[in-house]
């Protein structure tokens, strides 16, 4: 009975082991193709999350005081308009 514990106890250990090869493994493989996939990204000249609503809300703002300026030219306009 001994004999078979120790069997046992080794093939647990054999896949104790076996997993803690493939976790890393993965992990390595994982950093990797992220190093990979940051560095293919940054070659194409794409824009951070964070520069595009910056850019979003700068262009935002730029309608936004666009609108504005309409309304006081067309006012302006009005008012010459009555002047004359």
């Amino acid at each position: 009975m001994q004999t078979r514990n120790k069997m046992l106890d080794d093939i647990s250990q054999l896949m104790t082991n076996a997993m803690g090869v493939a976790q890393g493994a993965k992990d390595e493989a994982e950093t990797a193709m992220k190093g990979m996939l940051d560095r293919w990204l940054a070659d194409r000249d794409f824009v951070t999350r964070e520069e595009f609503d910056a850019v979003r809300a700068m262009a935002q703002k730029a309608r936004e005081e666009n609108a504005e300026m309409t309304a006081r030219i067309t006012l302006l306009e009005a008012k010459l308009a009555d002047s004359e």
